[in-house]
């Protein structure tokens, strides 16, 4: 037929949210192809630590069976990796030399984990934590071995660590800011989540940094800067995510730490699109589901036709998935003389807020012990809004504020 052939590169959660997104406004428009490099159908990435701890199973994190695909007549190329985009010919070639042609091409390849130059980083049993496969492997050993070293105490290495000791391991976390989840949390908080996991049995050490790791075969041991030694049988790194922009960069698109895309989603050639953490959107590369979500939508509207679709940018909101410690973290923390900072700490209940305010308006919220409330924080950060005449009140919540109040 003339239907518009579009390609996808990357079957994670922003490409499939995607697909979802276009199919519900018109799927007849396209004829698609999905290439995934994974041997897996889509799974939910976020569910990888509840996978690792063994709170779901691998049948409970899948989201889309391969019957999905072929129900909405998508032509799904499971395990498949294309390593080279030629935009003359609008034309991809896949590792095995197959070449398949497009008329739009999405590229949601996502991101990798940064892997510090640790003398010792390629030995057996160092993990990266990013896909069921690095799960799988840390499992394995888990079943063998005892004790673990988590390097990054960043929001993946913490579930990462949680997960380990719900398996039994023995785990050490070594963070090299002071600071616990340092883009999320201030060092009160950091204080209190420290507290929390060591009562869970997880050892934290922060302000710390590995100098190498050891081992003949596989890894035996971890050596601190300051000298320290510590016996392991498993390394998992956990310091940073880096956008996959290699296929896009040696293409010739714009890429500076992502690939350069504007509020359509458009990369530097206007047949091609980028979403997710592969993107880089006004300087700003997102590596939560929220943000891939919303740009997913607008790309989706912007391929059906509604050319006014724009994204804006995101504000970036944070969980931890560790039973038993409820923490929230919603916008900028910037403490500077134009913010003003309310605090309120309930030690006696291991309660913490934190609201950051400026030019009368929310911008900033952390929570550590209680969270109900705080999905109405982040609408009133998300919107915008002027709070002045609610400023008095605004740290007890919602459920405080009179009905002329909050309407």
């Amino acid at each position: 037929g003339n239907k518009q052939k579009l390609i996808l590169i990357g079957n994670g959660m922003a490409g499939v949210r995607f697909l979802e997104n276009l199919i519900e406004k018109d799927y007849t428009l396209y004829d698609i192809t999905v290439f995934g490099s994974e041997p897996h159908t889509a799974y939910n990435r976020i569910l990888l630590s509840p996978l690792l701890s063994g709170e779901q199973k691998l049948e409970d994190i899948i989201t889309h069976d391969d019957d999905w695909y072929s129900n909405h007549q998508i032509d799904f190329q499971k395990g498949k990796t294309i390593i080279e985009i030629d935009r003359n010919n609008k034309k991809l070639i896949d590792s095995q030399g197959q070449t398949y042609t497009y008329d739009k091409l999405v590229i949601a390849t996502g991101s990798k984990p940064f892997l510090p130059p640790i003398p010792g980083n390629d030995l057996r049993h160092v993990h990266t934590y990013r896909t069921i496969e690095d799960v799988d492997q840390m499992l394995n050993v888990c079943q063998k071995k005892s004790s673990a070293v988590v390097i990054g105490g960043g929001l993946l290495g913490l579930e990462a660590a949680y997960g380990l000791k719900r398996r039994g391991m023995a785990v050490t976390v070594l963070h090299l800011n002071p600071i616990l989840m340092e883009r999320q949390l201030d060092a009160v908080a950091s204080e209190k989540l420290i507290r929390s996991l060591e009562s869970k049995g997880i050892k934290v050490m922060t302000n710390i940094n590995t100098e190498s790791i050891r081992g003949k075969e596989h890894v035996e041991s971890v050596e601190l800067s300051n000298g320290d030694i510590i016996e392991t049988d498993l390394v998992v790194i956990a310091v940073g995510i880096r956008p996959n922009n290699e296929l896009a960069k040696s293409s010739g698109l714009e890429c500076q730490r992502g690939i350069v895309v504007n509020d359509s989603l458009q990369t530097s050639d206007s047949a091609i699109f980028a979403l997710g953490e592969c993107a880089e959107h006004k300087d700003k590369t997102y590596g939560l589901v929220a943000p891939l979500y919303e740009q997913a939508e607008v790309c989706a509207e912007y391929l059906t036709g509604n050319h006014g679709a724009a994204y804006s940018g995101s504000i970036m909101a944070t969980g931890l998935k560790v039973t038993g410690i409820d923490l929230y973290s919603v916008g900028e923390f910037i403490e500077d003389d134009a913010c003003k900072v309310i605090k309120l700490t309930d030690d006696a209940r291991g309660i913490y807020r934190k609201l950051v305010i400026k030019e009368e308006k929310l911008i900033g919220a952390l929570f550590y012990g209680d969270i109900s409330d705080s999905l109405w924080y982040q609408e009133l950060i998300q919107s915008r809004k002027n709070i002045s005449d609610i400023k008095d009140f605004l740290m007890f919540g919602p459920g405080f504020l009179s009905d002329s109040v909050a309407a």
